[in-house]
């Protein structure tokens, strides 16, 4: 509309200012309606460059300098624009913010995965190099080399959870196949209270469940509990989380289980995973145990 407007303006501009010059003439005079109408048509371009410029010239400008405090990482650089132009601007605009909070909120995560496997590695390595070091030691007894031994898969075993769940991080963030699926048909290790469609693939929901249920088992639930009604709510009876802890139950390694091998990524994994999808989970209170509730 604006392309097509400014095409007619253009085209029509001379052809006024001739007719202008033609029934202007006898009246004013010819130079003066020359004149008039120069100064008219000189007029009306400023008027249509200034259109063009705040419609579709100044929103660029604007995506520009965004992108450029984006790089830069500048505050303010992911807030709305203060004028779009046009409605294709306004979604194209959106769609550049939508992706640079992504692009950002993934720096973020690996930024915070780098400093935390740094030092979640150091303990299991640390491990490792005491045990070998003892292991080299002459007429060192049966059961000290056995429990030695058993200390070096333990690390082993630490590290390899530690991978396979920033593994996991990693492909919770990519986007994933939309669908979805009855409730009833993945809850298995839960009670369904209400059933329902959920808006997410099969593959999705099997994981998310996975870690929610385990989760709560894991901390001594004897039963969980989901429904769904619009949003998805799992609920467990278990001994709930503290409200020390509360606040920081979605932090990548954040886990009161580390003792029994708990990595601290599984609610973590979860968050991510259904971002990638549009919804968002958190934690509501409840009377007995914990209990999430997950809006689409």
């Amino acid at each position: 509309m604006v392309v097509g407007g400014t095409l007619g303006v253009v085209l029509c501009l001379p052809i006024i200012g001739i007719f202008f010059v033609r029934y202007m003439w006898p009246v004013m005079g010819y130079r003066e309606a020359v004149w008039a109408a120069g100064f008219g048509v000189l007029f009306a371009t400023f008027a249509l460059g200034w259109m063009l410029w705040r419609i579709l010239l100044r929103p660029m400008i604007e995506l520009r300098d965004r992108a450029a405090a984006l790089k830069a990482a500048r505050a303010g650089a992911l807030d709305p624009l203060d004028h779009y132009g046009t409605s294709d601007m306004q979604s194209l605009g959106q769609s550049f913010l939508d992706m640079g909070r992504t692009l950002q909120s993934r720096e973020t995560v690996l930024r915070s995965y780098a400093d935390h496997v740094t030092h979640e590695l150091k303990s299991p390595i640390t491990v490792v190099r005491g045990a070998a070091e003892l292991l080299a030691s002459d007429g060192l007894p049966v059961p000290e080399r056995d429990r030695l031994i058993a200390r070096i898969e333990g690390a082993a075993d630490r590290m390899t959870a530690l991978l396979d769940a920033q593994r996991s991080l990693a492909q919770a963030q990519e986007p994933a196949a939309r669908g979805e699926v009855r409730l009833s048909d993945v809850a298995i290790d839960a009670e369904v209270l209400h059933d329902g469609v959920v808006p997410l693939s099969r593959e999705t929901l099997t994981v998310v469940l996975e870690h929610l249920v385990g989760n709560a088992k894991a901390h001594g639930a004897q039963s969980v509990q989901v429904s769904f009604d619009g949003a998805l709510t799992v609920k467990d009876d278990g001994p709930g989380i503290s409200d020390g802890n509360r606040s920081r139950i979605f932090e990548p390694f954040f886990t009161t289980r580390r003792d029994d091998g708990g990595t601290g990524m599984g609610l973590a994994i979860v968050r991510r995973m259904l971002e990638a999808h549009d919804a968002q989970i958190e934690l509501v209170p409840s009377d007995v145990g914990a209990a999430f509730e997950i809006t689409f």
